[in-house]
C-alpha cells in the first residue's frame, strides 16, 4: 500500500512538517513552482512534501530553510508532547492536521489586529459558516 494512503499514511510528523512548510510558503507568497524551482524539484514533489506523502529528507528541510530564511527548528516549532514512534496515541499531540490556504494564514495574521470583542464575532461567524456549508464555494 502506498505511503500516503491507509493505516500506514503519512507519519504525524511529516504530516506537521509539509503544513509548516505550506504556511511558510504561502504567508512568503511563493507558489508550489517556485519553491520547486529554488530546490530542483516539480512541483509534484512539493505537493508531496507538503501533505506528508513523502519524507523531506534533512538535506532538503536544509535547502528550504535556508529559501525561506528561517532557521531549521521553525518546521518543529509548536510539535509539544510528540509521543515516541508506535504508540497507540501518535496523531494526538497534532490539533492543526488541516490545510492551509492563503485564507486561512491572512484570517490567523489579521484576527489579533481585532478587538476581544471583534474576534469572538468573527469566530461565532466562521463557526456557524462551518456548521452550515455553502453548497457554492469560490
Amino acid at each position: 500500500m502506498a505511503r500516503g494512503t491507509g493505516e500506514n499514511g503519512p507519519h504525524p510528523v511529516d504530516r506537521y512538517v509539509g503544513r509548516r512548510v505550506c504556511e511558510k510558503r504561502l504567508a512568503l507568497g511563493y507558489n508550489q513552482s517556485d519553491l520547486g524551482r529554488a530546490l530542483g524539484l516539480t512541483f509534484q514533489q512539493i505537493q508531496k512534501y507538503e501533505k506528508g506523502t513523502n519524507r523531506v529528507s534533512a538535506s532538503k528541510l536544509w535547502d528550504i530553510a535556508r529559501f525561506f530564511k528561517v532557521d531549521i527548528g521553525y518546521f518543529f516549532e509548536g510539535m509539544t508532547g510528540t509521543p515516541a514512534a508506535g504508540m497507540a496515541e501518535e496523531g494526538a499531540a497534532f490539533e492543526h492536521d488541516h490545510p492551509a490556504t492563503r485564507y486561512t494564514i491572512e484570517i490567523g495574521k489579521l484576527a489579533p489586529q481585532l478587538s476581544v470583542r471583534q474576534q469572538k464575532l468573527a469566530l461565532d461567524l466562521i463557526r456557524d459558516m462551518a456548521a452550515r456549508p455553502d453548497a457554492t464555494e469560490a
